[in-house]
């Protein structure tokens, strides 16, 4: 969609500049912070969430957009971060899951020209990563500057990156702040009365404080219940550990606002927030029901006349990277590629002497990566009525290693199908969520036990194949696939499906004809 930039209006300003210095005058107004939290769900003030203490965020939303319909496409850290920083799906650039310990699951080496850090130090960036990194290998997503911190106090974390926002530097800046907050660990509650205790989210033992934050403490009885948990002590006590460890957030984001306020950077900066999938919680992260995929997005765009609105266009993780380049002045949009690939310059692997050959191994998985999965939606952003996608798609395959169960998603405005390619296996956990007080309190009474809008049993052993009418049944409670009035639906969505997995060059589109 045609839009008038801030860059041409500075080239019509200093057309006569020489190129060099006009390139960095041009750039240095389109700085990006990228924040991205752990397993945090659409629960915040500008979403409608009733307890959530968000004001930083909220205000961001209140002079920006807000994405009221965007996911993640997949509910697992390092393989949904993948998708972040490469603009393609987790099962076509090789991320299938953890990349830490002896899940070993490592990004094609080929995607370095199209990772959004190597981009944009390709277009005169200087790029900066803070907090949680899980993916590789490193050079696939290579930063210039790796800034430590604690990742469970934001506000400390902003600190930390205030000497490289702040930079001498004509260069615009690039930083990905990634906090590891709210994900599960540190601990249980031992001040809890139940015999089951509540995680502690990242929170600190008998009430304490990080240093530098002023908690924001919760009270379990008056947390909101979302749709897929049952309401239990065990969830509501887990439930206002959470909202501690997410309002610590904003709280990081508050000090990001000020620190760019006090350098007057805070009208030269993109401010993006959002999370790698949904809250940690069985119905949530590692599934691909809403609770799993929805995630916030909130955006501050400074050089958009027309702001303050919410969207409801369609958007995906894989649109984040070719959107920031986009941002960047640095995307071919008819080859929805960079207008300059990132090892364009890098110096070539020579081949072996013996064999006359380049010993590459397997870069790219059979075929070479040239475009992104996703694309821009940087026009939204100036328009409040404006569409993205009319479907998407998500894919899951690994979270840990043991834990082998792919599964793909269409989903559109009217209804969404889930392929459980591995449904005669038992759903598979993740350590921490197996551990959950929440989920342990439901699966100690036995298969019966209600679970959200499942029973423990129906969580577990799942069919073939789930269809929603996810307009009118958001909380994904009828699955439609079994009703015989709906077999001509769900064999138009089996096909629209397939057609996405072509597109989207999924390995498992094989599945259909053998199992």
């Amino acid at each position: 969609m045609p839009r008038i930039s801030v860059a041409f209006a500075l080239l019509a300003m200093v057309s006569a500049a020489p190129v060099d210095l006009l390139e960095s005058a041009v750039a240095a107004e389109r700085n990006i912070i990228f924040i991205i939290t752990d397993d945090e769900s659409p629960t915040l003030g500008c979403y409608g969430d009733p307890v959530a203490h968000s004001p930083a965020v909220d205000q961001l939303a209140a002079d920006g957009v807000i994405f009221n319909q965007a996911f993640a496409t997949t509910a697992s850290c390092s393989a949904s971060r993948s998708v972040v920083m490469s603009g393609l799906h987790n099962h076509r650039n090789g991320q299938f899951g953890h990349e830490h310990h002896f899940h070993k699951f490592l990004t094609f080496e080929d995607v370095k020209r199209l990772s959004l850090p190597n981009v944009l130090g390709e277009l005169g960036y200087r790029t900066g990563h803070i907090g949680k990194y899980h993916v590789g290998p490193e050079h696939v997503y290579r930063y210039q500057t790796y800034l430590t911190g604690n990742v469970r106090n934001a506000v400390q974390m902003a600190e930390q990156a205030r000497e490289f926002i702040t930079a001498a530097d004509d260069r615009p800046f690039f930083l990905y702040f990634a906090t590891a907050d709210p994900h599960r660990g540190g601990g249980v509650d031992q001040t809890s009365e139940l015999e089951l205790k509540p995680d502690l989210f990242g929170n600190r033992p008998d009430n304490a404080s990080h240093p530098g934050v002023t908690e924001v403490f919760f009270d379990p009885a008056e947390v909101p219940i979302p749709s897929f948990l049952p309401d239990t002590a065990e969830t509501r006590e887990e439930l206002a550990q959470y909202y501690q460890s997410c309002a610590r957030i904003d709280a990081g984001v508050a000090r990001l606002v000020e620190i760019l306020r006090e350098s007057d950077l805070y009208d030269k900066t993109l401010l993006v927030f959002t999370s790698d999938h949904g809250m940690a919680f069985s119905g949530g992260k590692t599934t691909v029901y809403e609770g799993g995929l929805r995630v916030p997005m909130v955006v501050r765009d400074p050089y958009q006349p027309r702001r303050g609105f919410a969207s409801e266009a369609l958007i995906s993780h894989i649109d984040i990277t070719p959107t920031l380049i986009d941002y960047a002045g640095g995307l071919n949009e008819a080859g929805n590629a960079p207008i300059r690939f990132a090892d364009e310059s890098a110096e070539k692997p020579q081949p072996d002497p013996q064999r006359g050959r380049v010993p590459r191994g397997n870069p790219n998985g059979g075929k070479p990566f040239d475009h992104y999965h996703g694309r821009s939606w940087l026009h939204a952003l100036a328009d409040p009525d404006a569409d993205h996608w009319d479907t998407i798609f998500a894919s899951h395959t690994f979270h840990e290693i043991q834990m082998y169960y792919p599964m793909r998603v269409v989903r559109d405005d009217s209804y969404k199908l889930i392929w459980n390619i591995a449904h005669g296996l038992p759903y598979p956990f993740a350590s921490d969520l197996w551990a959950a007080s929440s989920w342990q309190a439901q699966f100690r009474q036995g298969p019966d036990a209600p679970y959200g809008q499942k029973t423990v049993g129906e969580y577990i052993h799942r069919p073939r194949f789930e269809l929603y009418d996810i307009r009118n049944d958001p909380e994904e409670t009828t699955n439609l696939a079994e009703s015989s009035g709906h077999r001509e639906l769900l064999r138009q969505y089996q096909e629209k499906l397939k057609r996405f997995q072509r597109e989207m060059e999924d390995p498992w589109i094989t599945k259909w004809d053998y199992e």
